[in-house]
């Protein structure tokens, strides 16, 4: 019988050359998974998923966009830190004579009463964007429908009107968290169009580059009050909707009347008769 003898450098290569090998395919596999608008989940809500999907349960979405056949959209604007902005956005949106949905974080409104009153009298819409703004797939149903309803307290003590609307800090959402704001009655909105401009390297161009190319009936668009180019790009983005023929209406106006459901991806539809 022939011996093959292999000499311990010759493994030293071999070795490391499967790790390389490895590496490169995980590398290759995340730099090439698909950009999407389908929901996303956490860490923490993975297991559970995994649980539903073996057992057949859906999983509980809340609304990305709707399924419109006119062309409007919905401006949504996030608030949970700092103003210097905000009479910016009131200023343009009355402007172009356009009105928004803004989602307000109970440190913002406690910290800025008289923006939130500014911006239910310029006709604009409220939601509640949580208390704390906490991890909320960390709550239970209790710790979620008291983040809601304690924040809207105070929103009621400031307008006079509750919210109906509930967008998730950081985007995070479970089942948990679905079904206890809609028991407490509330709808929950994500987006399907993320300018992403809290981040200050994203430039001008890499924005509105984002949004005319996802823009669609139905669209739900996310901005931040503080976002580091927003004073530069909304002008812009508006302008560029209506010379495209879309028409602006708040989250409410956008969501469909009816029995409705939302499919995989997020989807608002009417249900089939």
């Amino acid at each position: 019988m022939r011996v093959i003898i292999v000499k311990k450098k010759t493994l030293i290569i071999l070795a490391a050359a499967i790790i390389i090998l490895a590496a490169v395919i995980v590398i290759a596999c995340v730099s090439c998974r698909p950009e999407t608008n389908a929901p996303t989940m956490s860490f923490e809500s993975v297991e559970e998923y995994e649980l539903n999907v073996l057992s057949g349960k859906s999983r509980e979405l809340p609304v990305y966009y709707v399924d419109s056949e006119d062309k409007v959209v919905a401006l949504t604007i996030d608030a949970a830190w700092e103003d210097d902005k905000t009479a910016f956005i009131l200023d343009t949106l009355k402007r172009y004579e356009i009105k928004a949905t803004f989602f307000l974080c109970g440190v913002w409104v406690k910290a800025y009463p008289d923006q939130v009153k500014a911006i239910h009298d310029a006709g604009h819409e409220i939601g509640n964007h949580s208390l704390t703004h906490p991890h909320m797939n960390k709550l239970d149903a209790a710790g979620v429908q008291a983040e809601l309803t304690k924040l809207d307290d105070e929103i009621e003590a400031i307008i006079g009107k509750r919210c109906t609307l509930f967008r998730a800090p950081f985007g995070e959402y479970n089942d948990t968290v679905i079904l206890a704001a809609r028991e407490a009655g509330y709808e929950v909105v994500q987006w399907n169009i993320d300018t992403i401009d809290w981040k200050e390297a994203r430039s001008v161009e890499t924005i509105l580059s984002t949004v005319y190319s996802k823009l669609s009936p139905g669209s739900i668009i996310l901005s931040h009050n503080n976002g580091y180019r927003i004073k530069d790009y909304l002008p812009s983005l508006i302008e560029h909707a209506l010379e495209q023929g879309y028409r602006f209406v708040t989250v409410s106006e956008l969501l469909l009347d009816g029995e409705t459901e939302i499919d995989n991806n997020g989807m608002q539809k009417l249900k089939a008769a």
